[in-house]
């Protein structure tokens, strides 16, 4: 198991329902020894203007699932985890129903993690697929 305590879902989603993702409706719905699954709903608040899901929308779900994920690795009353860097193919359009985004680790290092996190609509065929750096970085 790579997380830093034994978490629930509960705790999970009691971090996801405050600011953006709370907004987005993201929701975590797995958490396993080395994954964390989320969902989001494609609405009108994630649209773009041609009705499709927006790219930036898959990139707020992968940053977030990440950014969570490695703040379940550390420990939070030392140290706080801030994204560096984060890529994404988008690959297939949707147009509406939910979304699933799986983040699994690449790298767990000391000061800085890389996730991969795919996003997959509910036919399972991959939207968008992205790479997430964050840095761990030592309170003050």
């Amino acid at each position: 198991m790579i997380w830093y305590k034994k978490y629930s879902l509960q705790d999970v989603n009691a971090i996801l329902a405050k600011n953006m993702t709370s907004f987005l409706e993201i929701t975590a719905v797995d958490i396993s020894d080395n994954a964390l699954v989320a969902t989001m709903p494609v609405t009108d608040r994630v649209k773009q203007p041609y009705g499709l899901l927006h790219g930036g929308a898959s990139v707020v779900l992968a940053e977030s699932v990440g950014s969570v994920a490695s703040a379940l690795i550390v420990n939070l009353e030392k140290f706080m985890v801030v994204g560096m860097e984060i890529n994404a193919n988008h690959i297939r359009a949707v147009k509406d129903g939910i979304v699933t985004a799986t983040c699994t680790p690449l790298h767990i290092g000391a000061s800085s993690h890389v996730w991969e996190i795919k996003i997959r609509n509910e036919q399972d065929k991959l939207v968008c697929i992205s790479r997430l750096t964050v840095a761990v970085l030592k309170k003050r």
